[in-house]
């Protein structure tokens, strides 16, 4: 009888192994289809264009997704195109993982449902199976990163069953994510004079205040970010205590003033946004959010063969349909510092691959124009050109109109609130108030 005994006991053993397996939702194989693969993703952050969303969900294991570096939370998420019963998720991840996360689903984008929890992750590869959730969106929800770097997969594979109907995109409201491809940014340069709260006078503190409350997608600074020289100590004493505090969401671009430096040009600068400003290695830099592309360049360097070629290179390979560009000094300005040809030869370049919208600061007032050629003559293709140097910094009066401007504001500080679709953007130029000082036309994209 003894044998039998041990028989039995073997059986029961396999049998409550298989269950705590399953309860566990890390091993075994599902024989549901794969249903992510090559949809649309979006992410929280992007490393840059070469790492965005869709790379985690192409097959391909020698590309990934990378989020920007030191900052918890991020997510990744992928849109199946119609509700779905996931049964499983596996994640291959990259050096940069999550030690912390939780899977979730959503049938509109905006409300979610954990469907799984690692609370101790080492990496390598999760395979989750077992789930019971249902939703058309999945995501992996990141709380605590592996690592000093961002998250980072190679691929993320969503299987299921899904619905033989596509549920239609869902309307966007008001509160919570937007599901589809429309986001918000906010976008200002010439920022920080050292100045503080305590002074009723200093302008970045009510610009900053105003940044936050509308709560965009990501920011973009337009150069000067800090006044007069831009050392690592002035960015800790004045920009660090207003627009600071959305650091990890901003997308920095340098201006005049960050050469300044008296420990050399950008070091503050470079200091103290670090990989956020670097994120490709150089001063300039690209990445995707929906279906645009976005070019961030260093106008002090556009006489540098390096960053001209790079431009042509990525702007060769950008796959988006929607271009948007920004820097520091504008081509076309009605401010005191008025129209800088050095920027030309980089409008040439973004007129060719028609980019959209360039957005510049450089002379501390808000102005709009016509879409326009890089010679200035007015044309449906063209591009359109904002100035938005009233984020904090002593106003410049407007002094001679140039062609093709459609509106100035001078002497009432604020920030761009600008609103992108999959096809086209609009914007207002918002004050301390919270009022819109100017609103802009809807432009579709070439």
């Amino acid at each position: 009888m003894r044998p039998v005994h041990i028989g039995v006991f073997a059986a029961v053993l396999v049998l409550v192994g298989g269950l705590l397996l399953g309860w566990s939702g890390q091993a075994g194989a599902a024989a549901d289809p794969l249903l992510s693969r090559g949809k649309a993703a979006t992410a929280s952050s992007t490393e840059g264009s070469s790492y965005a969303a869709g790379k985690a969900f192409d097959g391909n294991t020698g590309t990934r997704w990378g989020s920007t570096e030191g900052k918890d939370p991020q997510w990744l998420r992928v849109d199946l195109g119609a509700n779905a019963a996931v049964s499983r998720i596996k994640l291959v991840w990259e050096a940069a993982y999550a030690k912390a996360y939780r899977l979730e689903v959503s049938a509109d984008g905006a409300t979610w449902t954990s469907v799984a929890e690692e609370k101790a992750g080492n990496g390598g590869t999760d395979d989750w199976t077992g789930l019971t959730g249902k939703g058309r969106y999945v995501r992996m929800y990141g709380t605590a990163r592996g690592t000093s770097y961002g998250y980072s997969l190679f691929e993320m594979e969503v299987y299921g069953t899904s619905d033989t109907t596509p549920t239609p995109t869902p309307t966007p409201t008001s509160t919570g994510p937007t599901p589809g491809g429309a986001f918000t940014v906010v976008a200002a340069g010439d920022i920080a004079a050292q100045c503080t709260a305590s002074d009723s006078a200093c302008a970045h503190p009510k610009t900053a205040a105003l940044a936050q409350r509308i709560d965009p997608k990501f920011y973009l600074t337009m150069g000067d970010s800090q006044y007069d020289d831009a050392r690592l100590s002035d960015f800790k004493a004045y920009y660090d205590k207003t627009w600071g505090a959305f650091k990890a969401k901003t997308r920095p671009v340098p201006g005049n003033h960050e050469t300044y430096d008296p420990a050399g040009s950008l070091v503050g600068y470079k200091a103290y946004f670090g990989s956020i400003a670097y994120p490709q290695g150089k001063s300039w830099y690209s990445f995707d959010e929906g279906n645009w592309h976005f070019v961030a360049l260093d106008s002090n360097a556009f006489d540098q063969s390096a960053q001209i070629d790079w431009l042509k290179a990525d702007l060769a390979a950008n796959g988006k349909k929607c271009v948007a560009a920004y820097w520091h000094h504008p081509l076309y300005s009605s401010g005191g510092h008025g129209n800088d040809p050095v920027s030309r030869p980089v409008w040439r370049i973004l007129y060719d691959a028609k980019a959209d919208l360039v957005l510049n600061g450089h002379d501390h007032h808000y102005e709009r124009f016509a879409p326009q050629d890089p010679d200035g003559k007015a044309t449906a293709d063209g591009i359109v050109e904002i100035v938005g140097g009233m984020g904090g910094a002593e106003p410049y009066p407007i002094e001679q109109v140039q062609p093709n401007s459609q509106k100035r504001i001078s002497g009432e500080y604020g920030v761009l609130k600008l609103d992108f679709t999959d096809s086209g953007y609009g914007w207002s130029y918002v004050g301390t108030d919270g009022k819109a000082k100017d609103t802009s036309p809807t432009y579709s994209c070439h």
